[in-house]
């Protein structure tokens, strides 16, 4: 299975490190920011450096979505799996119009609502996964991740 594997740095970032026993074993490919740590860490992985800051930044939304549909058309990944935040919404936008999974993690910080990430691209995400009960209930889409949820 050939994964893109979507974060900003940071937080995001960690979360989606800590699923290695997830992706670990199939081709993968990465889109983040280029930070000390990004570099570092994924140094032997096959890396897409996304434009940032992302946060109400339209012309890096833009460019963004440029490199989305580069990498999407070019690779056709199998599924498309994010942690956050807003670079993610270009390639989950685009993933989805070429009928490819998407899968949005939910940040372990959000409890009672969702990131304005989320909210964005909720409608072209196959699968949201929430960490916490009261979020999952506010929206019954999501599926709780059930080791994290308190």
């Amino acid at each position: 299975m050939k994964l893109l594997l979507i974060s900003s740095s940071g937080g995001h970032f960690n979360a989606l490190c800590q699923l290695t026993s997830f992706w670990q074993n199939h081709d993968r490919q990465w889109v983040t920011f280029p930070t000390a740590t990004t570099r570092n860490y994924l140094a032997q992985e096959e890396v897409h450096w996304a434009f940032g800051p992302t946060n109400r930044n339209l012309p890096n939304l833009c460019r963004n979505l440029g490199l989305a549909v580069r990498i999407i058309y070019q690779e056709r990944p199998d599924m498309v799996i994010t942690t956050g935040a807003g670079v993610a919404v270009p390639f989950l936008l685009f993933a989805k119009l070429l009928g490819i999974k998407t899968i949005f993690i939910e940040s372990f910080t959000r409890v009672n609502d969702l990131s304005l990430s989320a909210k964005l691209i909720l409608p072209c995400i196959d699968v949201l996964y929430v960490q916490w009960k009261q979020l999952q209930q506010r929206y019954p889409q999501a599926k709780l991740i059930e080791v994290l949820a308190q």
